[in-house]
C-alpha cells in the first residue's frame, strides 16, 4: 500500500530529513587518513541523538539479523550496508559510501553520498568520473519525480545516463518508499523502462538512490552478512535523497546547502 503523506506527516518528514542531511554533511567532513569508520559513525550518533532523533538504521532487522551501527560505512568495492568498526581505518585513495538515516516523531530522513579520502585535486580520473556520474545520475532520474509520472522514467533516466558513461547499475538493491517505516511501498529501481511501474502521486515520499559500478552489476555479500560488494572487486559509488513528490516537480527533504 502506497502511503500517502499528509502536510504534517511532511512536516516531520522535512525534520527528519535535515537532521540526516546534516548528519551526512559532518561525517563527510570527517573523511581524513587515519579516521576509523566507528569514529564517523559515532558523531553521527552524538549529532542525531542531539536533535531528539534516532539512528534509523540502528538495530534494523532483515531477515532476523540486526544492523549493528548506526550508518552504513562501505569502502572502495562495497556498495552498500558497510557496518563501521574500530579497525577499519581510512586511508588515502579510498571511496567512501556513507549512508544514514535519522528518525523523528515516528518518520525517517534516508540520505547517502560517495566521498574521497585525499587531496581532491590528485583524485584518479575513473574515481571522479565515478562519483559525478553517480550524483548526476540521481539529478536526471528526479527530472522525472513529479506527479503523473511513473516510477518507471525515474528509473530509466537513471539507467540511460549511467550506461552512456559506461558505468552498470546495480540491479540485487533499489530505492524505496520512506516515511513512518524507513522501507515501505513502492520500490525504485535504478533501471526500467520508461512509462512502467507505480504512478507518482502528490506528496508521496521516495528514497532514490543509484549504487553504479566501474565493472559489472553483479553483487555479492561478504562474509559479515551485511557488506554487500562488487562481485567483480570493482568501485561503487552510491547516491541518495529522501524526496517528496509535488504537483510539478519535486523536493528534496535530506539536501543540506
Amino acid at each position: 500500500m502506497i502511503n500517502i503523506k499528509s502536510s504534517r506527516e511532511i512536516d516531520i518528514m522535512r525534520k527528519a530529513g535535515k537532521i540526516a542531511g546534516q548528519a551526512l554533511k559532518i561525517a563527510g567532513e570527517m573523511i581524513a587518513e587515519g579516521v576509523s569508520t566507528k569514529k564517523i559513525d559515532a558523531q553521527m550518533k552524538k549529532f542525531i541523538e542531539s536533535n531528539g532523533a534516532k539512528p534509523s538504521f540502528y538495530g534494523y532487522v532483515v531477515a532476523g539479523k540486526a544492523f549493528p551501527g548506526n550508518a552504513c560505512i562501505s569502502l572502495n568495492d562495497e556498495v552498500i550496508h558497510g557496518i563501521p568498526r574500530d579497525d577499519i581505518i581510512l586511508k588515502n585513495g579510498d571511496i567512501i559510501k556513507i549512508d544514514v538515516g535519522a528518525c523523528i516523531s515516528g518518520y525517517h530522513g534516508d540520505c547517502a553520498n560517495t566521498f574521497y579520502c585525499g587531496d581532491k585535486n590528485f583524485m584518479p580520473v575513473d574515481i571522479k568520473k565515478l562519483i559525478d556520474v553517480t550524483k548526476q545520475s540521481f539529478f536526471e532520474g528526479i527530472k522525472y519525480a513529479a506527479a503523473r509520472n511513473r516510477v518507471g522514467d525515474i528509473s530509466g533516466a537513471i539507467q540511460s545516463y549511467v550506461e552512456s558513461n559506461g558505468f552498470s547499475v546495480v540491479r540485487d538493491y533499489i530505492g524505496h518508499g520512506v516515511g513512518a517505516k524507513l522501507h515501505e511501498p513502492p520500490d525504485v529501481p535504478n533501471f526500467g523502462r520508461t512509462g512502467k511501474g507505480q504512478r507518482l502521486i502528490e506528496n508521496m515520499t521516495i528514497a532514490v538512490e543509484p549504487m553504479v559500478n566501474i565493472g559489472g552489476y553483479k553483487t555479492k555479500v561478504a562474509d559479515d552478512n551485511w557488506t554487500v560488494k562488487t562481485a567483480d572487486g570493482s568501485l561503487s559509488a552510491h547516491y541518495e535523497h529522501t524526496v517528496l513528490i509535488l504537483k510539478d516537480g519535486c523536493e528534496l527533504l535530506t539536501l543540506i546547502d
